[in-house]
Order: C-alpha cells, then sequence, then structure tokens
C-alpha cells in the first residue's frame, strides 16, 4: 500500500493549507484532497451532522484507496475522529489547536483561541486546554462568518478585516502574545491579521505539526511511499472548482475536478 494516496478533506478550501505542509513534506507521496464546501462551514452544524459528514468523506477516500485518512478541519477532528477511529481501520491524523505550544512560550500568560463554534464547544478542545493551559488566560472567540467569506475568496477584504477587528479587539485587550488559528481555514487570513495584530502577538497553527505527524504515522505503519518520483495531486470539489483551483495557483501539476459527493 506504499504507493496508495494520504487521504485529506475539509468542509471546504481551508484544509488546503494544511495539504501545502504535508506535500511540502512529503512531496513523493500521492495525495487526493476532499473540499465539501456545499456544506460549509461545520462549525455550525451539530455534533451528528460533523459526524455523518465526515462519513461520507471518509467512505469517499477509501473507496479511492487511501492509506492514511487527515481530517484537515478542527471542528470534524475534536467532533468526528474517535467515531472514525473506532469504526474504521485506516490511521487517522486529526487537528487541534495549538494551545500546547502558546502556552508553553506565552510570557503575558494570555493567549487568543480564534475557532468556529463546534470546535471551541467541542468536550476535546476542552479536556486539551485543562490539560495543556493550566494557569494560562484563554481568550476565546468563535470566528462567526469569516469561512464563508474565505470560501468566497475574500480573504482580503474590508469585510473580512472589519469583522477580524471586531474578534481580536476582546483578545487585545486582554494582553494576549500568542493568537491561535483553530480553524484550517484562517490561515489565509494571517496577511490581514499581521497588519491588525501588534508586533509582539504571533500568530500559530498546527499545518506543521500535522504535517509531521502523518509522516510519523506512516513511517511507524511501514507506509511510506519510498520512490523518488513526485506524487500525484488530485483535488475534488461539489462547488465551483475554480474557487478551489484560486487556492493552488502556485502548485504545479494539480487537478482539480468537481465531484457530486
Amino acid at each position: 500500500m506504499n504507493d496508495h494516496c494520504i487521504g485529506i478533506f475539509d468542509s471546504g478550501v481551508g484544509g488546503t493549507s494544511i495539504w501545502k505542509e504535508i506535500n511540502a513534506l512529503l512531496p513523493n507521496e500521492n495525495t487526493i484532497y476532499l473540499a465539501d464546501s456545499k456544506n460549509a462551514p461545520y462549525g455550525e452544524k451539530t455534533s451528528e451532522a460533523i459526524v455523518a459528514l465526515s462519513v461520507k468523506n471518509t467512505e469517499l477516500l477509501l473507496s479511492k484507496g487511501c492509506k492514511i485518512v487527515v481530517v484537515a478541519c478542527n471542528t470534524a477532528t475534536t467532533n468526528a475522529i474517535d467515531y472514525l477511529r473506532k469504526n474504521y481501520d485506516v490511521p487517522f491524523i486529526g487537528i487541534e489547536p495549538a494551545i500546547k505550544p502558546a502556552a508553553l512560550w506565552s510570557r503575558s500568560k494570555t493567549v487568543g483561541v480564534l475557532a468556529t463554534k463546534g470546535t471551541l464547544s467541542s468536550s476535546l478542545f476542552h479536556s486539551t486546554s485543562e490539560n495543556h493551559a493550566q494557569g494560562i488566560k484563554v481568550i476565546e472567540q468563535v470566528g462567526t462568518g469569516l469561512v464563508p467569506l474565505i470560501e468566497q475568496g475574500k480573504a482580503n477584504t474590508r469585510e473580512t478585516k472589519q469583522l477580524l477587528k471586531t474578534y481580536l479587539r476582546p483578545m487585545l485587550d486582554a494582553g494576549i502574545d500568542y493568537l491561535v488559528l483553530g480553524c484550517t481555514h484562517y490561515p489565509y487570513l494571517v496577511p490581514v491579521l499581521r497588519k491588525l495584530l501588534p508586533e509582539n502577538v504571533k500568530i500559530i497553527d498546527s499545518g506543521e505539526a500535522v504535517a509531521r505527524q502523518t509522516k510519523s504515522v506512516l513511517d511507524k505503519m511501514g507506509l511510506l511511499n519510498t520512490t523518488k518520483i513526485v506524487g500525484s495531486k488530485r483535488f475534488y470539489t461539489n462547488t465551483d472548482a475554480s474557487i478551489l483551483k484560486s487556492f493552488l495557483e502556485t502548485v504545479s501539476d494539480t487537478e482539480v475536478r468537481y465531484l457530486d459527493f
């Protein structure tokens, strides 16, 4: 199965930020990416609905022969990954907000977390906070409206900037020195965030850590692709393919297709 694909899914285009990290670290691996943009955002849905969508995406990736599944969505990870691991035989890589490193490195002992409602209200998020952020003040903020704007290619617009200003104000007033991005869509907001945040506030996400964990699991299971050939890159979306393509303009030899799933 070494030449089988790494399967990756998200509630839209945001997980391409994770795919890019995986592809940079493991360029010889074949990858399949599912953008479930038709059902975005997951963060406003019930836990039951998120599990059902995650099952649908997983089964599509497994039908295409994927050897591992990366749940490139914080909301899907926090609500569905336990179910997926119990019901499917392939390994799953999940994504959690990077609270642990932010808590370790924070000098002000105050960090901000910008995430979806589905992530912030999950039991996994709260257990992670309790385990790794003792003695740290965590300012949580639901990023309502941000995912739809990013999905529409409006990450760098006045509307998005105004929303971010509103969401960041309580965090800045509290004295954060780290901003944790708790949604894989949000790295596409970094250029705007850097303009809005003071220089002392550092932005942290989970992309590189997820790529390293994916490599580690494949290595331990003997599933790394040892070929020297650059891997194939297939992307599927159930909405307008041009939106997904716009997030992959700097990536060569990609295959982006519409798929009704």
